[in-house]
């Protein structure tokens, strides 16, 4: 297992972290109904009809494309502007870990960061018409992401921005978007069963926060001491290359 199979095994965690944050799990039904046009009764009845099912499949898979795009276009430019800057790539690190650890603090609340806590949303009233306004609607979702989606997505960012090709940037950023994708798109296809374990998980929402803050903490000094590359010194001699 190699440095890069950890980062992206990382990335894929922090998506779903992202998914199961205070700003995004409790808003899922709403945009869901939202992207779909469905009422919520359709789409939480137990056994719903087949149009509403397909209805349900293409719009979501829509607006996931949407969110995926913009991070995926996140993800190579910063790993292109790291690699403008490779003679200063240690200093960068090293900024990076720092800046991840002090997102990890704040989500954990022991020490809020003011500019982190007001909203950086971008509202999208009205939904544009048909298919291509869920593509819109997820666009419009990735680039104006809630202040607890934001730390752990430019956490991501920044490991990236030093990562050596653009194409290992665009690869970690297409992994996070799908940790975030999947559990989105398998609540989108059992809202019901959904919302009876979201009944049941969310009073432990701010649980998940604070592991969310220690992972970043954890990635944050990884970044920092370059301890990536010896655990993958490591891992390359237990398991081979």
């Amino acid at each position: 297992m190699e440095a890069s199979n950890i980062t992206y095994l990382g990335a894929f965690v922090a998506g779903i972290l992202s998914f199961l944050s205070p700003c995004v799990l409790p808003l899922i039904p709403s945009f869901i109904t939202y992207i779909t046009g469905l009422s919520f009764a359709d789409l939480q009845a137990e056994h719903p009809t087949h149009k509403v099912r397909q209805q349900t499949i293409i719009h979501t898979l829509l607006f996931i494309a949407g969110f995926t795009v913009v991070f995926v276009l996140l993800g190579a430019s910063a790993t292109f502007i790291g690699g403008l800057m490779q003679e200063h790539m240690t200093a960068i690190r090293r900024i990076g870990g720092l800046l991840i650890v002090l997102f990890g603090v704040h989500l954990t609340g022991l020490f809020p960061i003011k500019f982190l806590l007001g909203e950086k949303r971008i509202a999208v009233h009205r939904k544009p018409v048909g298919y291509v306004g869920s593509f819109l609607v997820g666009l419009a979702f990735a680039a104006g992401w809630t202040p607890c989606i934001g730390p752990i997505l430019a956490s991501i960012l920044m490991v990236a921005a030093a990562e050596e090709t653009v194409l290992h940037g665009i690869a970690l950023l297409l992994t996070y978007s799908m940790g975030l994708a999947i559990p989105f798109f398998l609540a989108a296809l059992a809202m019901h069963q959904f919302l009876v374990v979201f009944n049941r998980f969310k009073k432990y929402i701010r649980i998940f926060e604070i592991v969310t803050g220690v992972f970043l903490i954890i990635v944050g000094v990884m970044v920092f001491t370059n301890y990536l590359t010896v655990l993958s010194r490591y891992t390359t001699i237990w398991f081979g290359e």
